[in-house]
C-alpha cells in the first residue's frame, strides 16, 4: 500500500517586531533572543511544537541547502547551541535513504508514520527555508545576508 504522507509547518514569532533591527546583525544575545513556535504536523497530526532561536534555525536550514548535490541530499540536522543533550539525537532531522526520506525530533509529540516521497520533502524543506527567510525578514523588517554570517549555530550538536 502507498501511502502518500504530507508535511505542513507554522511558524509564530514570540515578541515584538521591533525586538531586532539591521543594527543588531553582531549582536548575539540578541539574534538567538529571536524566538517563534515552530509547528509540523504530518498527515494532518501535531508531530513537532517547540519555541526556537528561529534565526539559528533558519542558519541550519540556509547551510544545509549550501550543501545539497544535483544527485545527493545530505541529511539535515537541527541542534541548538542553547541545549546541550543530545544523546537520542538532533531536535529535528531529516533523513534520507534510497529515494525516501523520514522527519525524526527528539521532542516528537507522536510518533506519525512518516516515510516521505525523498523530492517531496527536499522540496518542502526548501520552500520552508525561503518561507521562514521571508517572514523573518517581513516581520521584523531586517536584511538576512547582513546577519547570516554572525548567526551562531551547532553543526554535530556538541
Amino acid at each position: 500500500m502507498c501511502v502518500n504522507t504530507k508535511i505542513n509547518f507554522e511558524l509564530i514569532f514570540l515578541g515584538e517586531s521591533e525586538y531586532i533591527s539591521n543594527k543588531n546583525k553582531r549582536d548575539v544575545p540578541i539574534i538567538l533572543g529571536v524566538e517563534a513556535i515552530f509547528k509540523i504536523r504530518i498527515n494532518g497530526a501535531l508531530y513537532f511544537e517547540e519555541e526556537l532561536a528561529i534565526l539559528e534555525f533558519y542558519k541550519s536550514l540556509y547551510e544545509w541547502k549550501g550543501r545539497i548535490k544535483e544527485n545527493e541530499v545530505l541529511p539535515f540536522h537541527y541542534y541548538s547551541i542553547e541545549y546541550d543533550n543530545y544523546e537520542d539525537g538532533a531536535i529535528l532531522s531529516l533523513i534520507p535513504f534510497s529515494n525516501k526520506a523520514r522527519v525524526k525530533s527528539i521532542w516528537a509529540k507522536s510518533s506519525v508514520y512518516n516515510v516521505f516521497d525523498l523530492d517531496y520533502i527536499v522540496n518542502e524543506f526548501l520552500a520552508l527555508e525561503k518561507k521562514i527567510k521571508e517572514d523573518i525578514e517581513s516581520y521584523f523588517k531586517i536584511d538576512l545576508g547582513k546577519f547570516i554570517k554572525h548567526i551562531p549555530y551547532s553543526v554535530t550538536g556538541r
